[in-house]
């Protein structure tokens, strides 16, 4: 059993009975599937876990235990909740082939597929950004934030106060470079609220969110806006110089062809109209 899906405009295959039905249980997915057989690269079910090397990245969340290292041909995932069996996910350099095997947990398998993706879309200017992001006259904004600074209150906001702005994905959208510009694609992972579109936009700006107790917000400079972009980017990428590599040359173009901004606020309607005025000011004289 075989199943095809696009995400920023790439192909990739899900392969096996147990990972198609695993796949299945993710309501997120089902926009994204597509009938072509044609794909880049492929998702399989593994027999043997290749042996863990060096560890580039450990991190926690919620009950599970996570760690990103070498192996001697490749990458490996491992995710390790509490009392349970863990999940492993690894990629070989030579065939490009990402493999799964373990706990069939579906919040387990869901975040191996979104590093896995994300892994297999470096090398073609493809970063996922934990950020939400908002479209109006078919450009969209990003806003970028630690977890809990409001991020999805302020897209609400939007939506609330500026007619015809709806929302493109709450919690991870991919950023791809075309032809010298910068795309921001729907995905299948939205955080917390469902929100999965198979459409992209041209990215108009990006605006990084910190509380306040009042608007007020600053064009950032290149430096500045690199310190805004880089804690949004995938951490597990940050720690091998092969895949940071990518990395760092895609934030290298998307600072140099998309404005940064950043706004210190309430969570409020003129945060939504000050944010508003400053990305769209020539549409938003009459706001």
């Amino acid at each position: 059993m075989n199943k095809v899906f696009q995400v920023a405009g790439y192909r990739f295959m899900v392969s096996g009975e147990r990972l198609c039905a695993a796949i299945d249980r993710i309501e997120g997915f089902k926009p994204f599937l597509v009938d072509d057989s044609d794909y880049l690269f492929s998702f399989v079910e593994g027999d043997m876990v290749p042996t863990m090397g060096e560890k580039q990245y450990e991190f926690a969340y919620e009950d599970v235990i996570g760690t990103f290292a070498r192996t001697d041909s490749g990458y490996l995932l491992a995710l390790k909740p509490k009392d349970e069996e863990a999940f492993y996910m690894w990629h070989n350099d030579d065939d490009g082939t990402v493999q799964m095997q373990g706990n069939w947990s579906v919040r387990l398998y869901r975040f191996a597929m979104w590093v896995g993706l994300g892994m297999m879309l470096l090398p073609y200017n493809v970063v996922a950004i934990h950020s939400s992001c908002i479209v109006y006259k078919n450009k969209a904004v990003l806003f970028l934030g630690e977890s809990g600074t409001g991020k999805s209150t302020h897209t609400r906001l939007w939506r609330e106060n500026i007619e015809g702005a709806f929302l493109l994905n709450d919690d991870s959208p991919f950023l791809r470079v075309e032809d010298g510009k910068v795309w921001a694609y729907g995905s299948p992972w939205s955080g917390k609220t469902p929100c999965y579109r198979q459409e992209r936009y041209e990215l108009k700006g990006c605006v990084r969110l910190s509380q306040a107790k009042e608007n007020v917000i600053k064009k950032l400079s290149v430096l500045q806006a690199y310190a805004a972009i880089h804690p949004s980017c995938p951490p597990e990428f940050a720690y091998d110089s092969k895949l940071y590599d990518y990395v760092s040359g895609f934030i290298n173009t998307l600072l140099y062809n998309v404005p940064f901004y950043r706004l210190a606020c309430l969570p409020d309607r003129a945060a939504s109209l000050l944010s508003f005025k400053t990305i769209f000011a020539n549409e938003a004289d009459s706001k």
